[in-house]
C-alpha cells in the first residue's frame, strides 16, 4: 500500500517476527534491515551484488539484499544473521566458524554463514567443490578461505 509521501506500508517476516513497516519506496531491503529494523549484521558492501556481504536468506535461499526491494520479499520469510542464534545459543554453522577460525575481520562472515546454512540445509555432507560453489558469491579479503571451508565441513558434521 503506497502512502502519499512516497513510502509504502509493507508486512515483512524477518527472523520469525512479523513486522508492519512504513518504508521508503526506493529503499533496498538492505537499507530497511539496517536502518529501519536495526539489524546491522547484514553488511553494506558493494551495492552491486558482487561481494555477498549483504546476503540474507529468503525462504531459505541466499539472496543479495542490496539488489532487492522490500516489496519483493513481502509474504516470504527473511532470515538475517541475527535470526540464526536462539537466544545466546549459536547456530551450529556459527559455532563452527568460531571453532575453525573461519573469520577474521568479520565483515563477510554473516553472508558466508547464511550461504553455508542454505547449502547444509540442502546437502549436509557437501564436497569441498560444492562448498566452494555455494560460497562463490561471497568475497573475503582476510582469511584465504581455508578456515571458512573447514568451518562449513565441521558444521555439516555437527548437523548430521
Amino acid at each position: 500500500m503506497e502512502v502519499p509521501d512516497g513510502r509504502e506500508l509493507l508486512r515483512l517476516s524477518v527472523n520469525r517476527e512479523d513486522r508492519l513497516l512504513l518504508v521508503r519506496s526506493h529503499a533496498t531491503l538492505l537499507e530497511v534491515l539496517r536502518e529501519d529494523l536495526g539489524l546491522t549484521g547484514t553488511k553494506h558492501g558493494c551495492e552491486l551484488g558482487e561481494c555477498g556481504a549483504c546476503t540474507v536468506l529468503v525462504d531459505g535461499t541466499p539472496q543479495l539484499s542490496c539488489l532487492l526491494l522490500p516489496a519483493q520479499v513481502e509474504g516470504t520469510a527473511v532470515t538475517t544473521i541475527e535470526g540464526l542464534a536462539r537466544g545466546s545459543e549459536l547456530h551450529p554453522v556459527q559455532q563452527a566458524f568460531v571453532a575453525q577460525g573461519g573469520l577474521q575481520c568479520g565483515y563477510c562472515t554473516p553472508g558466508m554463514v547464511l550461504a553455508a546454512k542454505a547449502l547444509l540445509d540442502e546437502n549436509p555432507a557437501p564436497s569441498r567443490d560444492e562448498i566452494k560453489e555455494a560460497l562463490a558469491g561471497n568475497l573475503c579479503r582476510c582469511t584465504g578461505y581455508a578456515g571458512i571451508i573447514e568451518a562449513v565441513e565441521e558444521a555439516g558434521r555437527m548437523l548430521s
